[in-house]
């Protein structure tokens, strides 16, 4: 039998005792003996206000070492933790808080600034992220250990503090609820998605099977933790092998990451599309694209020497230690894959969702096939609902022991999404070769019907027209039966050229023209209106679509 997640995280606390374990980028670093001494600390104030395991504890601000503590004393004590992105507003947080029944609150300091006490009543207290000082209390016992706190960890472990000490973790069962995840919703508020533990350590299995890493390796964790793909996989597993994670705790613009790569030289790189996408459209398309090198390119042996070298450059601007670069989340641009491919970077895309904690298909680089996000994952069953499913697309169907325990206090959408038989329905459409590669076509819900009763992928056209001068994103959508696409204009760029915004708009039109060229006419794009802010975006950075129908 697999060896459960908290079993997983006591060995390499054991193991790695003197390794670092936690940095804060720029901050300061926890080995792993300081992360064990602070989850025991958190666990006595557990204790005093009496949680008890199954219990819910909310956790919202960004990326750091505290934030990693807080999750796995809840965890370990048995526990469900509430991961809530630190970018969700005050109301969705409120919500989350409520919905849960969290009886505790971990909030960074910037985040408790815009939320309200009176709308979280039924609290026992918040705790603020940065110190674990409370920013309210409304339990004596509570007060009190936490002012108390060295003293009564003191009288735990009179002596010396030892990893001998530890063994006490929570006892799970694979069917038991471990940590409750708000997806960002497509309507009002989020859905709760009930992970249980096999879940989770089934996510574990599959990245030791698919991922060579090793103890005091290097991470750097630039994607949000109260999303599971960042939690399991910058985070989790590798805090499980022993290895040392580095957290950028500020917005990941890509100045930020690329100086961070380079600094800490990260054995592998998980992100999502919208990072690798602005770093190769800013750093490496442009240079591409000038006259002489375009000539270049043309010329066979010519061409092989310019893309080697500019594979090794993008392989040294990302650290020039990783195994490979890790892509999910969201639908990569066309066209950047097939530069990834012309150069031979070592890439993967896979696919997962919240539902599924996360993994759902993966495949290592080396036996990648474009296009796709890979096979069915370690323990994982994946089918295509079509008559057709390498010709015709179809809903995607998942079974396996990733899929949720439901939707938290929502029987109804549970129903929705797994049937009677088990298997997950993703709401994404896609096709499946014979060799079992998944081929995402987009989701279900965002489908669009032609005049003629034509199936029109929003996704496919968006795609195209990311890759038209000044396009920074776009969502195509239907306006009265007539297809227009939103554009967030690259001003940054377009004003680097000497371009003005009546200029970024005639090119936004010429776009048009030569984009509906390529599209057949049930697919054809009516009009442009053009959005000088950027798209909200869910935790995986894919734009919140049903903000703008």
């Amino acid at each position: 039998m697999a060896k459960d997640i908290i079993l997983r995280i006591e060995d390499s606390i054991k193991k790695n005792w003197d390794r670092d374990a936690l940095t804060d980028y720029k901050g300061c670093t926890l080995q792993y003996k300081d992360v064990a001494r602070r989850i025991e600390k958190l666990h006595i104030m557990f204790r005093e206000v009496g949680i008890e395991p199954g219990d819910k504890i909310s956790l919202c601000g960004r990326n750091s070492s505290n934030w990693g503590v807080a999750f796995l004393a809840i965890m370990t004590y048995g526990a469900v933790p509430v991961p809530i992105l630190h970018e969700f507003k005050a109301d969705n947080v409120h919500n989350i808080i409520n919905h849960s029944d969290s009886k505790l609150a971990f909030i960074g300091e910037s985040n408790w600034e815009n939320l309200n006490e009176d709308e979280i009543p039924n609290v026992l207290g918040v705790i603020q992220m940065e110190d674990y000082d409370l920013l309210i209390s409304r339990n004596e016992k509570l007060t009190y250990a936490r002012e108390h706190l060295n003293e009564l960890f003191g009288k735990r472990f009179p002596n010396r503090f030892e990893k001998s000490m530890i063994g006490y973790y929570h006892n799970n069962q694979p069917d038991e609820l471990a940590i409750i995840n708000y997806t960002s919703g497509s309507t009002g508020f989020s859905k709760g998605v009930m992970i249980p533990y096999r879940a989770v350590t089934n996510n574990m299995e599959f990245a030791e099977h698919a991922l060579n890493l090793k103890a005091g390796m290097t991470i750097v964790s630039m994607l949000p933790m109260a999303h599971m793909y960042g939690m399991a996989f910058e985070f989790l597993y590798e805090l499980t092998i022993g290895m040392h994670i580095n957290f950028l705790t500020r917005i990941p613009s890509p100045k930020i990451i690329f100086q961070a790569l380079n600094e800490i030289k990260p054995s592998v790189i998980v992100a999502v599309p919208l990072i690798i996408e602005k770093i190769i459209k800013k750093n490496v398309l442009p240079k591409l694209e000038k006259p002489g090198t375009k000539l270049l390119l043309k010329v066979p042996i010519v061409n092989e020497t310019i893309l080697s070298k500019v594979r090794e450059k993008m392989i040294s601007s990302f650290g020039g230690n990783f195994y490979e670069v890790i892509v999910g989340g969201a639908a990569f641009n066309q066209e950047v894959e097939n530069l990834l491919h012309q150069l031979k970077f070592p890439y993967t895309v896979g696919y997962g969702a919240t539902e599924c904690a996360p993994i759902i298909c993966y495949e290592d680089w080396k036996k990648f096939v474009p296009g796709s996000c890979g096979k069915a994952a370690y323990g994982m069953e994946v089918r295509i609902d079509s008559k057709d499913p390498a010709n015709i697309a179809g809903e995607i169907l998942v079974k396996g022991p990733n899929v949720m325990l439901g939707y938290y206090k929502n029987e109804e959408a549970t129903a929705e999404t797994i049937d009677a038989d088990g298997w997950y329905h993703t709401g994404d459409l896609g096709v499946m070769d014979n060799e079992g590669n998944v081929f995402i076509k987009g989701r279900s819900k965002n489908m669009l019907l032609g005049p003629s009763g034509q199936n029109i992928y929003p996704e496919e056209i968006e795609d195209q027209l990311n890759s038209f001068p000044y396009v920074a994103e776009s969502l195509v959508v239907d306006r009265h039966g007539k297809l227009v696409a939103l554009i967030h204009p690259d001003y940054d760029t377009a004003f680097k050229d000497g371009k003005s915004v009546q200029d970024v708009a005639n090119q936004m039109e010429l776009n048009r023209s030569e984009l509906n060229k390529n599209l057949p006419a049930y697919c054809q794009v009516t009009g442009i209106q053009i959005y000088s802010e950027e798209f909200e975006k869910t935790p995986k950075k894919s734009i919140k679509r049903y903000l703008y129908q």
